[in-house]
């Protein structure tokens, strides 16, 4: 008998992250939970050590579970507009003033006189250290906010997210992909006829040269659109069965009220003092828009080509966002100081352990989540 060789070992890690491929991947709703999680958790915070470690955990994630697909580079994007909206509120605290009190005077501009009805409002005049650390944290807060979607826009596949949406949403799901797919062609094609252009010589700036592009690039997407609504008719698209009419009434309301739900408890978590009606409406909102999707999906024909399943994986990773923001909503009822360091007197602020040890479960999908095939191959060469 020949004797069987000894199967090499894997990476130590393989153990809690596979190789992703299409049976093991997450599900790009868990990917949303998790990054709306670490959202919550910056909303219920000024203190900037505290968004600089939310900060922190999701461009950790990002890079060790972001693949080589075109939406996947937006997350540098959202760190450049997180940054731009810090600038553009420090810069708006100082041209239009702060109702901010401070005694450390920075600089001064010259007051612009308003009229009697204009009062409250100032442009120009003292500007303060307290007025200015202010803006700082509350545009912190801003970025931190918007870097926390776009490491969601980076981890999810949009068509994915998208083609998992309930029936009552299929039409507008469809739409929205076609949308996405459309759009990076045009650019292919104004790419392409430019440079064709340029190696003929002629002119590819001016309004004249962008009429002539803009011709072929136009024709172009008519041809797509289409051939895709021929393939889409032939598929069955748009057929509908035949549904009560009380069933409708009642998809309508459930749906709506529940949005409006949905809408108010969201609201009552960001806010400073709405976390204690804002989880109850969210989770009877959440309830009753299930419901009418659920309803409403009756009246779409339609079927899924190897659905998205949302797996132990995936609960893993929705769940250590939403614990993320469970404790730090806690946080703020024992360390409500610790969490929105003051500016009056003006102090340094203080990283608190356990706020600080309450982000770090957000770190678990860079241990669990499957890991990019790119990746897992950059990890195993030093051991080839």
């Amino acid at each position: 008998m020949t004797p069987v060789p000894p199967v090499a070992p894997g990476p130590p890690g393989r153990l809690l992250a596979p190789v992703a491929d299409r049976g093991n991947a997450l599900h790009p709703g868990a990917w949303w939970l998790w990054a709306l999680g670490l959202a919550v958790a910056a909303s219920r915070t000024t203190n900037p050590l505290l968004l600089g470690l939310i900060v922190a955990v999701a461009g950790y994630v990002v890079a060790a579970r972001r693949t080589d697909a075109p939406w996947a580079r937006s997350y540098g994007a959202f760190v450049k507009l997180g940054l731009f909206v810090v600038a553009l509120r420090i810069v708006f605290s100082v041209v239009l003033g702060s109702p901010i009190p401070g005694a450390h005077d920075v600089f001064t501009l010259p007051e612009l006189p308003l009229p009697d009805w204009a009062q409250g409002i100032r442009v120009g005049g003292r500007v303060t250290a307290e007025q200015l650390v202010f803006a700082l944290y509350d545009g912190l807060k801003l970025a931190a906010l918007l870097i926390c979607v776009g490491a969601a826009n980076a981890l999810a596949n949009p068509a994915r997210l998208l083609k998992s949406l309930p029936g009552a949403l299929y039409e507008a799901g469809v739409a929205v992909v076609v949308a996405m797919t459309f759009a990076p062609n045009l650019v292919a094609d104004v790419v392409r006829l430019r440079t064709a252009r340029r190696l003929r010589g002629r002119p590819t700036g001016g309004v004249r040269a962008v009429l002539q592009i803009g011709l072929p690039v136009l024709e172009g997407a008519l041809e797509r659109s289409v051939a895709v609504a021929a393939s889409m008719d032939a598929r069955g698209y748009g057929r509908t069965a035949r549904v009560p009419p009380g069933v409708r009434r009642t998809t309508n309301v459930l749906t709506l009220g529940g949005l409006l739900g949905v809408c108010a408890g969201s609201y009552g978590l960001l806010a400073a003092q709405g976390a204690g009606y804002g989880l109850p409406l969210l989770a009877a909102g959440l309830a009753a828009a299930v419901a009418g999707l659920r309803l409403g999906g009756r009246r779409t024909l339609r079927t899924r080509y190897r659905p998205d399943r949302f797996g132990p994986r995936s609960w893993l990773v929705a769940a250590s966002g939403v614990t993320v923001a469970a404790l730090m909503i806690h946080a703020n009822g024992y360390a409500p100081a610790a969490l929105h360091p003051g500016v009056v007197p003006l102090i340094a602020p203080e990283l608190p352990l356990w706020p600080a040890l309450s982000v770090l479960p957000g770190l678990l999908p860079a241990l669990v989540a499957p890991v990019p095939p790119a990746r897992a191959a950059v990890r195993e060469e030093p051991s080839a």
